[in-house]
């Protein structure tokens, strides 16, 4: 389930309006044969992205690697499977989806398979697509519930406030010496990882001496994504312009120095430093840092006082990415 987790931290951030959910095939004889997640709305779930990657080393069947749907991808399976799953565990970070919507029923599909034990972490609180424990359990497959139930449960939390109401993140990105400042810190995996989230993001919140210093774009480009709309928090309504954030084609860009306007959208990114940070912490539900593995500029979080609650630490080609809350957050909203 560990694996599982890590893999669909992976794409926090990038599932919206679809839950982050990992998921990873282990062999009857507790071999690793697949550990993969859900990675954009309409993708195949990561049972079904699981089971494609498992089929594919146990047959060498590389057609279904050409295979990117996921209505095609149960087809080919339900077709060639010839038992190939028989008496195999899968772990899944959330139940298996009951319901065909944009993509055909999961808790189905493995049901069919020979498959002999599941292991859920969170139970789906969505009440459309939940009931697949119970499906999989009635075709005589041993299921487990609760299994690391607390990590499944901070990796689900992002959707289920976007059921009731809105999920809110800090976005920062350092160098080992805590600065924050003086061009580009991060690699370029990372910040491309940061336009594809500002590609699923209903709004951008930015603090107005960030816009007027760095005269910012703010928008997808290098994952040819929609630009989100851009909250700039500042008191003072009187900006340039031909700063290239108020060009972009399609998108809303308010004044306001309120927060009270972010109860219209669902999935909100905040960006910026210190004194955003300060602004933000009664809103914020997750931070999220890049730490770059260099040293340099001059300015820092130099006036705070938090301690944070690791949830997640990945590293990519160059940089340390960790998700975090506060650690003694109660839940703001």
């Amino acid at each position: 389930m560990k694996l599982a987790l890590d893999e669909a931290w992976k794409y926090q951030g990038l599932t919206y309006p679809n839950p982050a959910v990992g998921c990873t095939v282990v062999s009857q004889e507790g071999a690793i044969l697949a550990i993969e997640a859900h990675k954009y709305a309409g993708a195949p779930h990561a049972e079904v992205e699981a089971l494609k990657s498992a089929y594919f080393k146990l047959t060498n069947d590389s057609k279904i690697l050409d295979i990117y749907e996921s209505s095609q991808i149960h087809t080919y399976l339900l077709l060639h499977h010839n038992n190939c799953f028989y008496d195999m565990t899968l772990f899944t970070t959330l139940e298996p989806c009951s319901h065909v919507g944009k993509t055909p029923s999961c808790a189905s599909l493995i049901s069919t398979l020979g498959i002999k034990k599941l292991f859920i972490g969170s139970i789906d609180s969505n009440m459309e697509a939940s009931g697949g424990a119970d499906i999989v359990a009635n075709a005589g497959i041993n299921v487990e519930k609760d299994i690391l139930a607390k990590e499944c449960s901070e990796l689900l939390e992002p959707f289920n406030m976007w059921q009731k109401n809105s999920f809110v993140f800090f976005k920062w990105a350092q160098r080992l010496n805590g600065t924050i400042d003086e061009g580009v810190i991060s690699s370029t995996n990372s910040r491309t990882k940061v336009h594809a989230m500002r590609d699923v993001c209903d709004l951008l919140v930015i603090g107005g001496n960030s816009v007027r210093i760095d005269r910012p774009k703010l928008d997808a480009r290098m994952v040819n994504g929609k630009a989100p709309d851009i909250l700039i928090y500042s008191r003072s309504k009187e900006f340039d312009k031909s700063i290239p954030l108020f060009s972009v084609e399609g998108r809303k860009v308010i004044i306001s120095d309120s927060f009270s306007l972010l109860k219209n959208y669902k999935n909100i990114m905040i960006e910026g430093g210190e004194k955003m940070f300060e602004l933000s912490k009664d809103i914020v539900d997750y931070y999220l840092c890049f730490i770059s593995p260099t040293v340099g500029g001059n300015s820092n979080f130099t006036g705070i006082n938090e301690k944070f609650e690791i949830l997640n630490i990945q590293k990519d080609e160059q940089d340390i990415i960790m998700w975090m809350k506060q650690a003694d957050n109660r839940g703001n909203k």
